[in-house]
């Protein structure tokens, strides 16, 4: 395989592809619903974004504005959110085929440019299955959770982990 890919945006007709990588990537403790997918998708301050070699789709990230510090329960179908303090990143996936390529990263950025370009600053997720070292290579760090936090941080499973970062100014996309 080429080492090009396309960064875009997210569509509903992605969801079948997106719903069979999550099961390759993820136990099934983790898998979610269409649904849980489309109410992301349908959020007004989405940066859901997909990453493509020609139709097939390679990775995706599920990315949205949500209130600092509060992430949505896993596998809840979520409303429209009060307000947008940060960009919380809810799920990155890459498929068996497109492992080792960037794509990962190349999504991360593209997501920090949707989420600036909608006055967000700060990135928020929790890291699952063993992930908080690749996500410590992206720039993101480890937070302190207590009370609410904690609990819903622990729903993801016991080495969950609440990390954040800020986004950079300007665009980090060469």
């Amino acid at each position: 395989m080429s080492a090009d890919f396309l960064i875009d945006n997210l569509r509903v007709t992605d969801l079948p592809s997106v719903l069979s990588i999550q099961s390759e990537s993820y136990p099934g403790y983790l898998v979610e619903s269409r649904q849980v997918f489309l109410s992301r998708l349908s959020l007004k301050n989405s940066c859901c974004l997909a990453a493509r070699e020609g139709e097939l789709l390679l990775g995706y990230m599920i990315a949205h504005g949500w209130q600092a510090d509060d992430p949505p329960p896993l596998g809840i179908v979520v409303e429209m959110a009060e307000q947008s303090d940060v960009l919380f990143i809810h799920d990155l996936a890459v498929s068996n085929s497109g492992r080792g390529r960037g794509i990962g990263k190349k999504l991360v950025e593209h997501a920090f440019d949707c989420a600036r370009s909608k006055g967000m600053t700060v990135a928020q997720l929790v890291a699952v299955e063993g992930a908080t070292r690749y996500w410590r290579g992206l720039g993101f760090t480890e937070a302190q959770t207590a009370g609410n936090l904690r609990a819903k941080v622990r729903e993801y499973g016991a080495d969950a982990r609440w990390m954040s970062r800020l986004i950079p100014a300007g665009s980090t996309n060469s």
